[in-house]
């Protein structure tokens, strides 16, 4: 069994609560790479159990992004340097005259790569025009293409991953 297969519902059940609790107590963290505090909102603690609204992740991503929530502080705390910067226009949710509309926005995405715990992972810091950067993603370890033996980091699309 690898360090992050769940083994039955409690575990899962377990972590996420765990981590639910660990994440409300972030608040934010310091970013020397962007001289500013980074917050620790709703959306990414939503992001790591859903793709996208009404489309949860299966529980074998949730589990293993979840249990490793706790480095994701630690990451952006010791981050000088971003490993990969993103830029696209996406529909973002943003309440207007007290209901929900979707309007597009410029958004970029920060990766940062580090080994901490012996483990590899990526955090993801969001940004959209004229709004705050925030935590958006954790993506645990990688793995190997068969095909060209080279690390497959993400699907290549930040906003789902």
């Amino acid at each position: 069994m690898g360090k992050f297969n769940f083994k039955d519902g409690k575990d899962f059940e377990k972590i996420k609560k765990k981590s639910e609790e660990f994440y409300t107590t972030i608040n934010f963290v310091y970013c020397p790479y962007f001289g500013e505090k980074i917050t620790f909102n709703v959306k990414g603690i939503k992001h790591l159990k859903f793709k996208r609204d009404q489309v949860a992740r299966p529980r074998q991503d949730q589990y293993s992004r979840l249990k490793l929530i706790h480095l994701a502080p630690e990451v952006l705390k010791l981050s000088k340097m971003v490993q990969g910067i993103w830029h696209t226009k996406h529909f973002e949710s943003e309440k207007t005259n007290n209901r929900w509309e979707k309007k597009m926005k410029e958004v970029s995405f920060y990766e940062f790569i580090a080994v901490l715990e012996n483990v590899r992972v990526k955090v993801i810091v969001k940004q959209t025009t004229g709004g705050e950067k925030h935590f958006w993603s954790i993506i645990p370890f990688w793995k190997i293409d068969k095909k060209n033996s080279k690390r497959i980091l993400h699907s290549g699309n930040l906003e789902i991953d």
